[in-house]
């Protein structure tokens, strides 16, 4: 594919981003956003990606892991909050087993809250086998019954869950009377939560001024809403004596408040941020040398220490959306985009970055104000969950778009208020699966797909 035939599917794509969120289609009307765009694997150069699955929850509430071909290769008839394919090394070698949302409820009393934008909760998550089995759940011994569980869920080396939830309560000092709290459990194999962290117990931690955090308190019920949780995992910094980073110390981001932050598992304090304070990025080609001081990220989602063995191990990574956020509310670019952000840690700097510009384009044309999620892989790539148009996509270092995949399994249901059929393709978190995490024998394709030149693509008039 030419460069100028990929500047102009890039421009395809950035005008779906930007009008995504407007879909409204009915039944023999145009939608919102273009009422033609392709599905499935756009592009896919073999030779220059990592050659993996990608498992993700499609809007159907089916959980699909697809080769780079767009192939489905399997699926368990539940969604995820995300779906998490296990790394086999933490499941005792069985390949296969992910975890998925179980069962859900609606939200009733205590449990619908100003501030709150959906009523249905996670009433129990759990693990399942290959064939869909079962093997390990929790909700029962949760608070009320209720695991709450959102955003994320991850397996820890040692067997137990490491599960984000909420909790609906009263909190001295806010004005909301009750609030829709962030929590941290530890679930062992039996289902009991053995260690807890309440994120209220720890507001004088994130690091806002006293005024900051008048307006936390006087914000709405979800004031924090964390969106990632993982563990920090083996790294130079603690191989070096960084205690912060300790690899069982806990790393999550606020998406409203706009702070990273890290957990020292041993006694619940904060021990390590980014956020939330950064200097304004500067509107010419200055802002992107590298490296250079963290500058504004408002938003933002998927925050972890690169594993070790890969590209920028030890460095973080996160998927800065440019989204509302902030106490105060931070300035963005009116015509600015999101971006991925490769950081040292211990200086706070950006040593790499992936915004458009990268690939070719304007900055406003790879935009995702909320959700997404990137990671890191073992050739170099990153990939990447531009979750609000559900595309996701591979890049090089230096930018170069060596994959490409948007979901064809939307969300279709009506407007509560007009009853207009409604069609939602966005995606909360896709995620890179090396194929020896699957069960041996699983098929997948490597197939080279180039993308059309879309000046030369054209819908005929029907005939008379």
């Amino acid at each position: 594919m030419t460069e100028d035939m990929a500047r102009r599917k890039r421009g395809l794509l950035g005008l779906c981003s930007a009008l995504a969120l407007l879909t409204i289609g009915a039944a023999g009307l145009a939608k919102a956003e273009p009422s033609v765009f392709p599905t499935g694997t756009t592009i896919y150069d073999p030779a220059k990606a990592y050659n993996s699955y990608v498992f993700f929850s499609g809007g159907d509430n089916i959980s699909r892991l697809v080769d780079l071909n767009g192939n489905v290769v399997h699926q368990w008839n539940y969604a995820g909050f995300p779906s998490v394919l296990i790394d086999p090394a933490l499941t005792g070698g069985k390949r296969g087993h992910v975890l998925l949302t179980l069962e859900t409820s609606q939200g009733r009393g205590t449990d619908v809250v100003p501030g709150r934008v959906n009523g249905r909760i996670n009433k129990t998550v759990g693990e399942l086998d290959w064939d869909g089995a079962v093997v390990w759940k929790f909700g029962e011994k949760a608070p009320d019954g209720l695991a709450q569980q959102h955003h994320d869920i991850a397996r820890l080396p040692n067997g137990d869950t490491l599960v984000l939830a909420n909790a609906v309560h009263s909190v001295p000092g806010f004005t909301q009377p009750r609030v829709l709290d962030d929590v941290i459990y530890v679930v062992n194999p039996a289902g009991d939560i053995v260690w807890t962290w309440t994120a209220s117990d720890h507001l004088e931690e994130f690091g806002f001024t006293p005024d900051e955090l008048k307006l936390v308190r006087a914000a709405k019920a979800d004031y924090l809403h964390i969106n990632n949780l993982k563990p920090v995992g083996p790294n130079h910094w603690f191989d070096a004596g960084d205690k912060r980073f300790a690899p069982d110390n806990l790393i999550f981001d606020s998406r409203n408040a706009n702070f990273i932050a890290i957990i020292d598992k041993k006694t619940g304090k904060i021990v390590w941020t980014l956020g939330p304070h950064y200097p304004a990025i500067v509107e010419n080609g200055a802002a992107r040398t590298l490296p250079r001081p963290v500058d504004q990220i408002s938003g933002q989602h998927d925050a972890q220490i690169i594993p070790a063995g890969l590209p920028g191990a030890g460095n973080l990574l996160v998927f800065d959306n440019q989204g509302e956020g902030g106490y105060p509310a931070a300035t963005l670019s009116v015509t600015g985009g999101s971006r991925v952000l490769e950081i040292d840690p211990v200086k706070k700097e950006i040593v790499w970055e992936y915004t458009a510009q990268n690939s070719g384009g304007p900055g406003w044309s790879f935009r995702s104000t909320h959700i997404s999620a990137a990671r890191r892989l073992p050739n170099g790539n990153t990939f990447v969950d531009e979750g609000q148009i559900g595309r996701f996509f591979q890049i090089t270092p230096k930018g170069e778009i060596v994959w490409e995949y948007l979901n064809p399994y939307p969300l279709k249901g009506k407007d509560p208020i007009t009853g207009q059929a409604t069609v939602n393709y966005s995606v909360y978190r896709g995620q890179p699966v090396p194929y020896d995490w699957a069960p041996a024998g699983t098929p997948h394709g490597e197939k080279t797909v180039v993308a059309p030149d879309n000046t030369a693509f054209h819908i005929p008039a029907k005939a008379d």
